[in-house]
């Protein structure tokens, strides 16, 4: 039987190893939630963002644990400070999170993320918004219920999308259980969640940063987005609990939406924004 030279046969190895290593490399990471490759200005480590507190004594407490517990990240510092907007509209404020609770209506969303991005994915400013028109009723009004969306949607603000979308708990904030008791269930951060931040805030930054760009924004790029579906832009992905919506505006500036759908509301034409 013919043999092949040894060094023939370690180099057939090595190619076989490397095309296996391949193959696993080219898999999507499970977990893996960096939304749009969006991230604020890597300048520092930690990176630090202001949550403005536009919400009511209710909702305080829920802030501040959502605050703290991202605060635990390696590559995060967030401090909550005094609101800058009304929370009836929620307008954003230039380089920081207002975080929002008010009646918005029978709309069918608990909760909305949004944030604006500079063309090379960096926010430049953010809201968070809880509607307590839902957070009333009583099969949404438990703290492990009101924690997680909270927690979520000020996630969200950092540049994070969801761990996973079928329902079930990953035991993250970041994943689409509903608690429908105070069962205490997915209302914090986790393991993940603080690598993932890592991950991003150790990307290289940006040789045009928006911090540095002197190229104008458009016309209408500072306005919120307001709390109906067809003020969204595009729906470009729905699934479960939630659906991400993208408004495009000249020049590669974005402002995008994450939504947390209340019950009933999870798969609906009203999803489509108009």
């Amino acid at each position: 039987m013919h043999r092949r030279p040894r060094a023939a046969r370690i180099w057939s190895v090595a190619l076989g190893v490397f095309a296996i290593t391949a193959l696993l490399s080219a898999q999507p990471a499970s977990a893996h939630h960096w939304w749009g490759g969006y991230h604020w200005a890597r300048t520092g480590q930690p990176i630090k963002v202001s949550l403005g507190d536009n919400v009511p004594r209710g909702w305080d407490d829920y802030l501040r644990t959502a605050a703290a517990d991202w605060s635990k990240a390696e590559m995060l510092d967030t401090t909550v400070i005094g609101g800058g907007t009304s929370p009836s509209t929620c307008q954003p404020t230039w380089g920081r999170v207002e975080v929002c609770s008010s009646r918005y209506g029978e709309n069918g969303w608990l909760g909305l993320a949004t944030v604006w991005v500079y063309p090379d994915g960096e926010i430049v400013q953010g809201t968070a918004q809880m509607n307590d028109t839902y957070f009333s009723m009583r099969q949404y009004n438990n703290p492990s219920e009101r924690l997680h969306v909270m927690c979520q949607e000020v996630g969200h603000t950092f540049g994070l999308g969801h761990t996973s979308e079928d329902g079930s708990s990953q035991n993250t904030c970041m994943d689409y259980y509903y608690n429908r008791t105070n069962d205490g269930i997915s209302t914090k951060p986790n393991a993940h969640d603080y690598e993932m931040l890592t991950s991003i805030y150790t990307q290289p930054a940006s040789t045009t940063t928006a911090s540095a760009t002197s190229t104008p924004y458009p016309a209408g790029f500072r306005q919120a987005a307001g709390h109906r579906p067809a003020e969204w832009g595009r729906l470009v992905h729905a699934a479960g609990r939630g659906a991400l919506y993208v408004r495009e505006l000249p020049g590669g500036y974005t402002i995008a939406t994450h939504v947390t759908w209340a019950e009933g509301y999870e798969h609906g034409e009203h999803q489509h924004a108009e």
